[in-house]
């Protein structure tokens, strides 16, 4: 068997320094483009040797953890090809999510990522299918996703779908590799569906969230009793929709506790599933969405055990999201796991790639 000290000297182009949070006995690269990513993925495959992609490291938490060889960094892969008059941008995966949305803020654009983003890259939300807030409006990140390139377990470079609303054409990649969390391979560069920003937003704060849904809302929120509504639109609209309101997005600042769990259900069941959250965690509820993130201090694993047998029951699920609990990160596998299973196989066949990240242990 080869030796990571002989992969480390074949490899020695793309080594870098450790990312803040990464295994640090792992090998870790910082490829510049597709192709020098192939090279190492074929080098990974050639010897066994687990992967893992790191971008800012925010959204490790899902999943069972994985001890990999080599940590595939996307810091190099950077870019931004912004299209303004057909709102559209094509951007490297290791380009942050912070430092796109505020490129296109020149503009008056979005590309209604997470408000929240701290670290976090473009590859890596893609990657683990996470939304924002204005979800409730826009609809999720899978929906503005309108090609990616990627490269596979295996080492091939794969260009799913075009860079313009209208193509459509051909097997929806992009939709394939979004929430995918690295299981099929790096994505390396994104093409994003762009929206308008509004010319007025404005923050209502309401007693019964289930009620704003009136205002024709961005998000309709609830953190921890306290409902938030945010909108935008023309002016006179929002005065005559709210006229007590505040200007600007006051969004709730995300859950931020050392264990935290998603709870996903129908959007008619949040309120059920924020009368069975015990006092002592915390949670931000999203109305006509159905996620409520809730964080906790303390693990109470048997607590979390019964609201995901509740969330089941409606037809939703629980995840696990931060922390790590001696629990399945998922719970009950879903149906089309066999189908899911297949198409591991075919884009990773050497089994290198976050192994046993996915539900089902896939």
């Amino acid at each position: 068997m080869t030796s990571l000290a002989a992969v480390r000297k074949h490899l020695a182009a793309f080594v870098v320094e450790p990312a803040t949070g990464a295994p640090g006995e792992a090998i870790t690269v910082a490829p510049s483009t597709a192709e020098e990513a192939a090279r190492v993925l074929r080098t990974a495959g050639e010897h066994h040797l687990a992967v893992v992609v790191w971008g800012g490291g925010t959204h490790q938490g899902y999943g069972d953890a994985v001890e990999p060889s080599i940590v595939l960094s996307t810091r190099n892969l950077l870019g931004i090809d912004w299209q303004p008059d057909d709102l559209t941008v094509t951007v490297g995966a290791g380009v942050t999510v912070a430092e796109l949305e505020r490129r296109l803020e020149s503009r008056g654009q979005t590309a209604v990522l997470p408000e929240h983003s701290g670290a976090a890259t473009v590859g890596g939300v893609v990657a683990a299918g996470v939304s924002g807030y204005r979800r409730l409006r826009y609809g999720p990140t899978r929906d503005r996703v309108l090609g990616v390139t990627f490269v596979t377990g295996d080492g091939r470079v794969v260009k799913g779908r075009g860079k313009v609303v209208k193509n459509v054409a051909g097997y929806d990649v992009p939709r394939l590799l979004t929430g995918s969390l690295g299981r099929l391979g790096l994505i390396t560069e994104i093409t994003l569906k762009l929206w308008p920003i509004p010319v007025s937003i404005a923050t209502v704060h309401i007693d019964r969230p289930e009620e704003g849904r009136w205002y024709r809302p961005f998000a309709v929120l609830e953190t921890n009793g306290h409902g938030t509504v945010v909108l935008g639109g023309h002016p006179d609209a929002i005065r005559a929709d709210a006229p007590a309101h505040t200007p600007g997005a006051a969004w709730p600042e995300p859950i931020t506790g050392p264990v935290r769990v998603e709870v996903r259900v129908p959007a008619r069941h949040t309120r059920a599933a924020i009368d069975r959250i015990p006092r002592a965690w915390s949670y931000l509820a999203q109305f006509g969405v159905g996620v409520v993130t809730v964080g906790m201090d303390t693990p109470d694993v048997d607590a979390v055990l019964e609201l995901r047998g509740w969330a089941e029951s409606t037809g939703g699920s629980l995840v696990v999201a931060a922390g790590g609990l001696p629990i399945d990160p998922w719970g009950t596998p879903p149906a089309s796991l066999d189908i899911q299973r297949r198409i591991v196989e075919a884009f990773d066949p050497h089994g290198v790639m976050a192994v046993g990240r996915l539900p089902g242990a896939l």
